[in-house]
């Protein structure tokens, strides 16, 4: 699968946990992938919790968090200009 089929599984909807990016289609948050992998949790435990996950899911959250931190100098800072550039590269 490639960076950009991965990139869109991540959405991110106002109307949708408060705006916070999350795999298109649940409501589980990529910081809640984060936090979940930061804890030792394998990607197959996870999708065993999250039943409505993939395993390319995990991969999408794990793509996304490393872009917006490298596109942020190593800080995962999310906002709309961010947001833009991580999507939308040729637009910016």
């Amino acid at each position: 699968m490639t960076d950009q089929e991965l990139l869109a599984r991540v959405t991110v909807d106002p109307n949708i946990c408060a705006g916070k990016p999350c795999i298109r289609g649940t409501y589980i948050s990529i910081a809640t992938i984060l936090d979940a992998l930061s804890q030792g949790l394998s990607s197959a435990k996870i999708v065993e919790h999250y039943p409505s996950l993939e395993i390319d899911d995990i991969e999408a959250a794990l793509l996304f968090a490393t872009q917006l931190a490298e596109k942020n100098g190593g800080v995962a800072i999310i906002g709309p200009q961010y947001l833009e550039k991580l999507f939308h590269p040729q637009s910016s």
